[in-house]
């Protein structure tokens, strides 16, 4: 089934810690996930029970070399010098038909030594959210790690109550985090921090050559990933909820689907995660969280980017200083789109703008106001103007975004056709989550979570008999709160 091929394992001893999964009591397997399987090359298998045992931790494949990756992090602004894999393990690595190479690791396989006195266990609730969610991502076109797999342990899990016990299969491109290069930078220990950027170059960004300003290059590479991935979170109006630096993947991917959610009702301020008091992650302060993580990481790469400190520090700041207008054009470019316009003309963006002040004075509903938008425009009696308490102020924004669509000199159908391409219909949104990871827990009843990551694999695809999964919970979610499975 795997053909591993373990990179990182083969890196010096310091990088991780070599453990094995402890295994867990009765593992059922509750799903399985065929699709990316075969994306990832690995061969189907049709004895469950087999799977269970691998998937659970209980039986280690053949040719895998099981590690807890070292790293440190920035945890709301306060650097911890150690963190690490605390619950999970990474089995190995495997190569796709295309040559794409993919981390295997199973979340609450048990404690490691960097699990700081935790039992190293993931409640089946966080495993079924991070399932949905991140899969969820994956069709929405945001780049994710994934999920596999996913097994029910026949073991409680203690939190503020006892809850029962699941591990997840998470599939990443690789788990290289910013704090993986603090946790050396800390140290001081320059060798190993220029072995793990050299490592990272490697396998996320080969086409950088072996040139003098390579982790210059490097560094530009990272911004503009995380510029890209930020403005994508935002376009479908996701909310991390916990942007350390040790959940900042290097590779460019959403890491760590902890107190993440969807947003409904517009607002920039949102925030869901019962941890973030302040608002540190809220909905629109998490492009500035962004540029805040990749300045810890440009302070780790100062001595590779030259050897004069100062040169070093100016190439880093103009680096960052960039990061704020790339974010900028991605986002006006991917919002702007939402409405059917180019994001390159002033004029249009100042029209965004105007819109999204509209929907955060009324409450509406995100996702819904941009697709009843796509849909205004061949039918002008859709529900667009119920997400707005006063018909006056729509109807102005309406005449000019007319207008500018006219300028366009394209017909009604193709702007429509291209607005829905990027306004989903249905998103995972909170109370439905919620509900499917109620029915599993207490009713052992998959057949809702099944029915919602089915709708979610296509979320541009609307159907009018799946309308209830459009819909925002009756009372909103103003006092939703999100929680770490940790």
């Amino acid at each position: 089934m795997f053909k591993f091929d373990n990179s990182y394992s083969r890196l010096p001893e310091n990088f991780y810690e070599r453990i094995d999964p402890i295994a867990v009591k009765n593992p059922k397997l509750i799903r399985f996930n065929k699709l990316l399987a075969e994306e990832i090359g690995l061969d189907p298998i049709k004895d469950n029970n087999h799977l269970e045992t691998i998937f659970s931790g209980n039986v280690l494949p053949k040719d895998s070399d099981p590690i807890a990756l070292a790293y440190a992090g920035h945890q709301f602004g306060h650097f911890v010098p150690q963190l690490g894999d605390g619950r999970a393990v990474l089995l190995g690595e495997v190569s796709n038909h295309d040559g794409f190479r993919f981390d295997i690791q199973l979340k609450g396989s048990g404690p490691t030594s960097f699990s700081r006195g935790g039992d190293g266990r993931a409640p089946l609730g966080p495993v079924i959210r991070e399932y949905i969610m991140s899969e969820a991502m994956h069709f929405l076109n945001i780049p994710t790690t994934r999920s596999l797999a996913m097994v029910a342990t026949d073991e409680l899990v203690s939190r503020e109550t006892l809850l029962p016990g699941g591990v997840l299969t998470r599939i990443a491109s690789s788990h290289i985090r910013v704090g993986t290069f603090e946790y050396f930078a800390a140290q001081g220990d320059q060798k190993n921090l220029k072995l793990l950027a050299d490592y990272a170059i490697n396998r996320h960004y080969s086409n950088i050559d072996e040139s003098n300003n390579r982790y210059q290059i490097f560094l530009e590479s990272v911004c503009d990933k995380q510029a890209s991935l930020i403005a994508k979170w935002m376009e479908v109006g996701f909310i991390h909820g916990v942007m350390n630096t040790d959940n900042t993947s290097i590779s460019g991917e959403t890491i760590d689907y902890g107190p993440c959610a969807f947003m409904d009702s517009y607002h920039p301020e949102t925030v869901f995660s019962s941890i973030d008091h302040h608002g540190r992650y809220a909905y629109g302060n998490q492009p500035n969280i962004g540029q805040w993580n990749l300045a810890r990481l440009s302070e780790c790469l100062l001595p590779l980017i030259d050897n004069d400190s100062n040169k070093a520090i100016t190439i880093a700041e103009e680096i960052l200083d960039s990061f704020g207008r790339k974010f900028e054009d991605y986002w006006f470019n991917g919002m702007c789109e939402k409405i059917g316009l180019p994001g390159s003309k002033k004029n249009n963006r100042a029209l965004l703008q105007d819109l999204l002040k509209l929907m955060q004075k009324n409450q509406s509903d995100f996702t819904l106001t941009f697709w009843y938008l796509s849909e205004y425009i061949e039918n002008q009696n859709c529900d667009l103007k119920k997400q707005f308490t006063s018909n006056n102020e729509i109807d102005s924004w309406l005449i000019k975004w007319e207008k500018a669509l006219k300028q366009e000199k394209k017909t009604k159908t193709k702007i429509k056709e291209s607005m829905l391409k990027v306004n989903p219909a249905y998103i995972p949104r909170n109370h439905q989550v919620e509900k499917a990871i109620y029915e599993a827990l207490n009713n052992y009843d998959y057949s809702y979570m099944d029915r919602l990551t089915l709708l979610l694999e296509k979320p541009y695809d609307y159907k009018p008999e799946n309308i209830e999964f459009m819909m925002p919970p009756e009372n909103g979610d103003q006092n939703y709160q999100t929680f770490c499975g940790t």
